[in-house]
Parts: structure tokens; sequence; C-alpha cells
């Protein structure tokens, strides 16, 4: 139990201060507002998201899609959990990476269940092109993706092909 409290302590940590970002935002910005952090590339836009990653289905209203989000993610929660428990100590670099995705999920999650949408407000955008916006608990499920995918393509074959003929 003790090689893995860091990484509930970090899972902890990441969860809160998505939800504490989220909640300065609301409190400062009404929703829609934005503030111009670095011209031409940057906002700080208070937006409510009701759809999944990157606001597919964001406009739908319909109960049945919001359900179907929902049980996605509390599923994918629950089988990033098992596979949290299941990687070895050893593989410290995955267990970050999962850590970091269940943070971010968890941040998620209780934003569809206590407000019935994730809040949104990190913009990026050049001219005409924009990012869709974001928040910390996406950016904790990015980098803890980014672990995983580093972690695959490190490792070595588990056999390496014969040189019969």
């Amino acid at each position: 139990m003790r090689k893995i409290t860091p990484y509930f302590a970090l899972i902890g940590i990441l969860a809160l201060a998505d939800q504490a970002a989220k909640q300065l935002i609301m409190k400062a910005l009404h929703l829609g507002e934005s503030v111009t952090v670095i011209p031409g590339f940057f906002n700080i836009t208070h937006v409510h998201n009701r759809g999944a990653i990157f606001g597919f289905f964001s406009h739908s209203e319909k109960f049945g899609i919001f359900a179907l989000l929902t049980l996605a993610q509390m599923t994918a929660l629950g089988l990033v959990t098992v596979y949290f428990f299941r990687t070895p100590p050893s593989e410290k670099l995955m267990k970050l990476g999962l850590s970091f995705i269940l943070a971010g999920a968890i941040g998620n999650l209780a934003d569809r269940l206590f407000r019935g949408y994730v809040v949104d407000f990190l913009e990026f955008y050049i001219k005409k092109w924009s990012w869709p916006s974001f928040n910390v608990a996406d950016s904790c499920i990015t980098i803890g993706a980014f672990c995983l995918f580093f972690c695959l393509f490190r490792r070595k074959p588990a056999c390496t092909p014969s040189s019969s003929s």
C-alpha cells in the first residue's frame, strides 16, 4: 500500500486543482465571458461542455446522450482503475500516467454528475484556427496518455524473430 500512496496523493491533488480552477472560473467569469491572456493565441473563456472530449455532442440537450456519455466515462474510469491496480509497482511511469488519467477522469466526471456539464476555460487559437476549449482535467488526461504511449513504445519486444529460413 505504501508504494501506491504517493500516486493516490497525486490523483487527489490534481483532481482538487481541477475543481478549484473550475470554481475560480465560474466565480470570476460569466458564461461565455473571455479574458485575453496572450493576444492572438490564448484566452481564458468560461464554457460549458455538455458533450464529450473536444465538444463532440456538446449541442445535444438529450438526456440519452448525457446518460450514455456519463456511463462511458464511468466505465472508462473503472477500467483505468483496474489497470492501475494491476500495474506492477516497478512500472513507475505507467503508474504515473494512469494517475494523471484517473485524476482527469475524476475531475470531469464530478462536473458531469454534479453540474450536468463540464466547465472548460483554456482556449488556444491562431487567427481563425482554434483548438476546442479544455480544462485542467483534460490536460491531465493528455499528459497521462503521453506517458502511456511512451511506456508502450519504449518496451522491448517479448520475443525476437527467429533466423530460421
